[in-house]
């Protein structure tokens, strides 16, 4: 019988690193053989509320996200089933009606600040990876992300930083820090963590190899 894969989770805070880390194991262990799941990919539908409700939702509590959909994705792809991940439009808050096909491979990997906040998505983990990164460094990526990437002012990103980013991180994010298996410093930038996780990976992947999975 062959090996389930192997779920690997990335959290941290907005703006930490976690997607040059990400970029890092995609890059080095194979596009082919991982399955991306991006939690921000999964926020809940916001297109049944006017533009003004929309721009002051909370993105950054636990509840903007629909977990359940991710879950059952995740449980699809232990199956060796493929799935269709949505795609989400920030710049719009709403959930394109295209999908992106997700094919079961011998790697998940999850990643979001809030990954390993719901129990259920971390006792699925086979490896917990948490990026920490300076609070200024990681406001300093955000802001240049938000503007250039999702197409917000200044003085939007500053104003959600200060209401909901920075009080959520402190309150959920932060603490997920516990449930890490390994914690990473300055994120993908740290070349001697990522040999090691990437070893710890490419060690598993060959046991699955090796079984035939």
């Amino acid at each position: 019988m062959s090996l389930s894969p192997i779920v690997v989770g990335v959290a941290g805070g907005s703006g930490s690193g976690k997607t040059t880390v990400v970029h890092r194991i995609l890059d080095q262990v194979g596009w082919d053989r991982i399955a991306y799941l991006p939690h921000d990919a999964y926020y809940k539908d916001a297109a049944h509320l006017p533009w003004n409700q929309r721009v002051h939702l909370n993105y950054d509590h636990p509840n903007s996200l629909d977990n359940d959909l991710l879950i059952a994705h995740l449980q699809m792809l232990l199956r060796g089933e493929p799935v269709d991940a949505p795609i989400y439009d920030f710049a719009t808050h709403t959930r394109k009606a295209e999908t992106r096909r997700v094919l079961p491979s011998p790697v998940i990997l999850v990643e979001g600040i809030l990954v390993f906040v719901d129990p259920r998505l971390r006792e699925m983990m086979d490896i917990k990876i948490y990026v920490d990164t300076p609070a200024d460094e990681r406001f300093i990526r955000r802001l240049l992300r938000d503007i250039r990437e999702r197409g917000r002012s200044v003085e939007a990103v500053v104003e959600q930083y200060q209401s909901t980013v920075r009080p959520m991180h402190l309150k959920f994010v932060e603490p997920s820090k516990q449930y890490a298996d390994i914690i990473i410093p300055e994120g993908g930038h740290n070349d001697v963590a990522m040999e090691m996780v990437i070893g710890r990976i490419e060690s598993l992947l060959a046991a699955h190899e090796m079984d035939g999975g």
